[in-house]
């Protein structure tokens, strides 16, 4: 089987550590522009379940009236 890494004990780790930082930190502006968006979708999940759990009550007291 072929070593494709090259002879051993000359890999550095530090290499792809130090690519996937560079990575992460390109992203980073887009990342803070979309933690400031879902307030809209959050507040129609909480009203959602407000009503999901009115609608079970008002079912549940007309089951038992």
């Amino acid at each position: 089987m072929a070593n494709t890494q090259g002879p051993q004990g000359n890999h550095d780790p530090a290499g792809s550590t130090q690519m996937f930082r560079a990575f992460v930190d390109e992203g980073a502006p887009q990342a803070s522009r979309q933690a400031a968006a879902p307030a809209g979708p959050r507040i129609g999940l909480i009203v959602g379940v407000v009503a999901a759990v009115a609608i079970v009550a008002a079912v549940a007291w007309l089951a038992l009236s």
